[in-house]
């Protein structure tokens, strides 16, 4: 494949399984994420607004747990956040919704940071235990090595926020993300044909790629024991 700016979502996807990479690739590329998606991105804009609602009117909203159990972590997470003189600039950041050309990648950096420049990702599902789960770093180094590259300075700390969840982490751009994100890139440019198909087969249960991958994922009735 001829060395071209890689979306941030091709390397989201390679690093959680290159052959779903591929075939994605083989079709049209990512599918435009659905409405739901967009409802819970809109979450980040409304966080101090949603700490004020009543149970009841969370309840309506497009979170992921319980109306209490939400109030809760997005309270700690701006209690934590506000601690450490970075809730303020997050509520409000210098840019949202920037799409983002680097020397080798580009994308949708949700929302752009100032004092330090910083970006930040929205994601639509659950957060880790802890940190954030490894395609995301990916995407998250993406971002900010795009951003530092049109801004001709140096990045070192991109965000992650899981609205659902009233949940925001950050992440160091180490010596370690740095090279995953790299391998992904090589991953992304060299892929001329299927890669083997992936040894973690809980990817595959809601892969809308298994049945071409010929993968055999675990029914129902195989998990009682009835197949």
């Amino acid at each position: 494949m001829t060395q071209q700016h890689v979306p941030f979502s091709d390397l989201r996807t390679a690093t959680y399984c290159t052959r779903k990479y591929y075939y994605r690739r083989t079709r049209d590329g990512d599918p435009d994420p659905p409405p739901a998606v967009d409802r819970i991105r809109a979450l980040a804009t409304r966080y101090e607004e949603l700490l004020e609602s009543p149970p009841g009117d969370l309840q309506a909203e497009p979170i992921a747990v319980s109306p209490g159990a939400y109030h809760d972590r997005l309270e700690e997470t701006r209690d934590r956040l506000s601690a450490a003189g970075e809730w303020g600039r997050l509520q409000e950041p210098l840019h949202r919704n920037v799409v983002t050309t680097g020397r080798d990648c580009r994308g949708v950096v949700h929302k752009v940071l100032a004092e330090p420049v910083e970006p930040v990702l929205l994601s639509a599902g659950a957060p880790p235990e802890q940190g954030v789960w490894e395609p995301q770093s990916v995407q998250a180094v993406a971002a900010a090595k795009a951003l530092a590259w049109e801004r001709e300075m140096s990045i070192e700390r991109a965000w992650l926020e899981y609205p659902a969840y009233g949940e925001i982490r950050s992440i160091e751009l180490t010596t370690r993300r740095k090279a995953r994100y790299r391998r992904a890139l090589r991953t992304v440019w060299e892929l001329d044909g299927p890669p083997p198909r992936t040894d973690n087969r809980s990817k595959c249960e809601s892969c809308e790629f298994a049945g071409e991958c010929g993968v055999r994922t675990r029914t129902l009735r195989s998990l009682l024991g009835v197949d």
